[in-house]
């Protein structure tokens, strides 16, 4: 597989080489690998609680409606917090 960087991308890439004297391609192999794995975390994640909503097990929340209570909460510890 052949995999095309932008020419910053490829500078950093042999900068990090350089520094580590680690080759380039260990590091692309590890980046990748570290990607992948957490990509597929949250892609577990994501299908679970889709999987929990769609159950019942779970019920949604309007997130308009979380947000403008977490901005009240925040706004009242901010006026009980000495200045």
């Amino acid at each position: 597989m052949e995999v095309n960087l932008s020419p910053e991308l490829e500078a950093k890439l042999n900068e990090m080489s350089s520094k580590t004297g680690r080759a380039a391609e260990e590091l692309v192999q590890d980046a990748m690998a570290g990607y992948l794995a957490d990509l597929a975390d949250v892609r577990e994640t994501l299908d679970r609680r889709y999987d929990e909503i769609k159950s019942g097990n779970v019920k949604p929340i309007d997130g308009d409606v979380f947000f403008e209570g977490l901005r009240r909460r925040e706004d009242e510890l901010l006026k009980r917090s000495p200045r």
